[in-house]
């Protein structure tokens, strides 16, 4: 069992996490940019999340279709795009309204 965790630990890293996270911030980041709704980049990361899963299976011999493996490269694609979201979101209002921040 130890085996087998670190033999796919490497290829979880560097697909989903480095390259997908990658992705997924700067999708996030580009749907907030372009002022559309949080939920379009959830939605993306869905297909995000099928092209990562083919990366793990073209490139490592890793399971096409895995309902598991790919809700894990989904949700990590939908917390890196989130989180790009949210950060540019929020640079975007305060540069925008930057009288919210100040007191009377």
């Amino acid at each position: 069992m130890l085996d087998f965790v670190l033999e796919t630990a490497g290829p979880f890293l560097l697909v989903t996490v480095v390259l997908g996270g990658g992705a997924a911030w700067q999708a996030g980041r580009a749907i907030a940019q372009t002022w559309r709704p949080w939920w379009q980049a959830v939605l993306y990361m869905f297909m995000l999340g099928a092209a990562v899963r083919f990366i793990h299976f073209a490139l490592f011999d890793g399971t096409l279709l895995s309902l598991p493996a790919y809700g894990l490269d989904t949700a990590v694609a939908i917390g890196f795009a989130t989180l790009g979201f949210r950060i540019t979101r929020g640079r975007q209002m305060a540069r925008q309204y930057g009288f919210l921040g100040t007191s009377p």
